[in-house]
């Protein structure tokens, strides 16, 4: 049977090492962070260089961007 842990528990569980640990846990908790981040970044790349050789999208101005923003 598997439990489930909440934001709560995880705080309190990881109070409960040792400082080195605790250092240990928030470099390693750090880099898998970047690297979601990096993933999900290269995957919004992908997608929208896809959209744009489908011709889904077009090339802009910053002009006319920011006017279709700004209205």
């Amino acid at each position: 049977m598997s439990r489930v842990m909440t934001f709560g528990n995880i705080l309190d569980e990881v109070e409960k090492l040792p400082l080195e640990d605790q250092d240990m846990f928030r470099e390693i908790l750090t880099k898998r962070v970047i690297e979601r981040r990096r993933n999900q970044l290269a995957d919004e790349i992908r997608e929208a260089r896809a959209e744009y050789n489908s011709g889904e999208c077009q090339p802009v101005s910053v002009d006319d961007l920011m006017n279709e923003i700004t209205s």
